[in-house]
């Protein structure tokens, strides 16, 4: 079996001279090539901001640009039928598509409803700061363009637990729908704010079992016609679990096949609370690893400062390694982001190195570290250079990161692991040392098998030779602030 490798196939200011869907098209057979597995792409229905729209402004779920609607009837990243066409393309080569599921909130509704509220405090959600009243809220979705094609769903306010508009009043506050379902938000995983149901937009209400009905009805269209490998979902921290558990089973039983499922669970504190959320969801979504993230950053910022020994403190990685996936940025903490916290470039292809050469987790690459990005905001550029080791690093995840894993996270400056390989994948097994400091070395055991055999550094930061004893031991070297990765000759 191959090992498992994500990509990220976007990042929040995609820019780039082709649509997004066409340039995954072209780029499929070198993905796989690269040894990538699966391919995130972003969300590929219509979202409010139409053609301009980077997608979690999510509008209508059955509009994968085929429809007229909100100005535009491809999206962003292109038509219905360049979709269809980058999914099959990637699967051609051996790379299944995960899509996007915003499932949190609808925003760019079609018709004003007046909606029963009351505000809360935005700083605590479970307290109310007003009584009872009526308000003008958009919360009415008829999707015009698409009429009843796929669907004939209506949502209305009864479909929604808030809102943060009040058109006749025009007043920005959090609202409280007082609905059928209930007088106060729902029951979910994360209490800050108190209660942090609600994030934005028209926020859906997972009470109504028409609401989950039609989501597990979208779910199986959207599977079974795009031919979907998996699930990215969106903003799981603010839906409740019990929605998710009844979801992925359903998506489960009528796939036919087991789908990859994982979720965006944002945490910045405790690995114990994305620990706690996979016994709620009783493992059934993997969850991205934000913490080891964050250590990254840290340790980028830090450099020799750093205790390289403390690298997988806190992380998800280390608590529960089989429904981990880890990263190194994403498209919420690159620069001008509202989570921007991108690790320092030097620091990259360490980070790197940790989550694609060693045995716990699933990695998930970032589009910019394969391709670069150019690209800026309010007039301030930003250039995000390529990870000129990344291909280098797939290719060895690929081809030779198999077998028993033996750690040596034994310096503050100085860490090292090594594979032994299998039978499956020829020449297979590895060692690597990182360093945050000064040139090292570190002496480990890749396997008596390996006795007498020569192993050279693939990323030729490293000049020497080195011959494995007789023992299955050698001392493996590295230089100032980098990686290698020694391997057979």
């Amino acid at each position: 079996m191959q090992n498992q490798t994500l990509i990220q196939y976007f990042h929040w200011y995609y820019n780039d001279e082709q649509t997004l869907w066409v340039k995954v098209k072209n780029e499929a057979a070198n993905l796989g090539q690269l040894g990538f597995t699966k391919a995130w792409l972003p969300p590929a229905y219509k979202a409010s901001g139409g053609g301009y729209s980077v997608g979690y402004d999510a509008y209508d779920l059955f509009d994968l640009g085929e429809f007229d609607q909100k100005g535009s009837v491809p999206t962003k990243y292109g038509s219905k039928a360049e979709f269809l066409e980058a999914v099959n393309a990637l699967r051609e080569n051996g790379v299944g598509t995960l899509a996007d599921v915003v499932f949190n909130h609808k925003a760019g509704a079609d018709e004003l409803e007046k909606v029963k509220v009351r505000k809360v405090d935005p700083e605590n959600r479970n307290e109310f700061i007003s009584d009872e009243f009526e308000i003008e809220a958009w919360t009415k979705f008829s999707f015009p363009g698409r009429g009843d094609t796929y669907s004939s769903f209506v949502w209305d306010h009864q479909c929604f637990s808030g809102v943060d508009w009040a058109e006749d009043i025009q007043e920005d506050a959090i609202f409280s729908i007082q609905n059928q379902y209930g007088d106060k938000w729902e029951k979910v995983v994360s209490e800050e704010h108190g209660n942090y149901d609600y994030l934005m937009y028209a926020d859906i209400d997972f009470r109504n079992p028409a609401v989950r009905e039609e989501l597990k009805y979208w779910g199986k269209w959207m599977h079974e016609t795009c031919g979907l490998a998996g699930f990215r979902l969106d903003a799981v921290k603010h839906i409740s679990h019990h929605f998710f558990n009844e979801w992925i089973d359903f998506m489960q039983s009528n796939a036919g096949a087991d789908l990859f499922i994982v979720g965006e669970n944002w945490e910045i504190n405790s690995a114990a609370e994305l620990h706690s959320y996979i016994d709620r969801t009783e493992g059934r979504m993997q969850l991205f690893d934000s913490l080891l993230h964050l250590n990254f950053h840290e340790a980028s910022k830090q450099g020799n400062d750093f205790d390289l020994q403390t690298i997988f403190d806190n992380t998800l990685v280390q608590l529960s390694p089989n429904l981990a996936v880890t990263l190194v940025d994403n498209h919420d903490t690159q620069p001008l982001q509202a989570l921007e916290s991108y690790v320092d470039y030097w620091f990259r292809p360490i980070a790197y190195s940790i989550i694609l050469l060693r045995e716990q987790g699933i990695p998930c690459v970032f589009y910019p570290d394969v391709y670069g990005a150019k690209y800026e905001e309010d007039g301030q550029p930003i250039e995000l250079n390529h990870v000129e080791e990344l291909p280098e690093l797939l290719k060895l995840r690929k081809e030779k990161a198999y077998g028993l894993q033996r750690d040596y996270f034994d310096h503050p400056n100085c860490a090292g692991w090594t594979r032994e390989g299998d039978i499956e994948h020829e020449n297979s097994g590895l060692a690597v040392v990182v360093s945050n400091g000064d040139e090292g070395f570190k002496r480990m055991e890749v396997g008596e098998h390996f006795a007498g055999q020569i192993f050279i550094d693939a990323l030729q930061k490293r000049t020497e030779k080195v011959e494995i004893g007789a023992d299955g031991f050698a001392d493996f070297y590295c230089a100032a602030g980098s990686v290698s990765v020694w391997v057979l000759k």
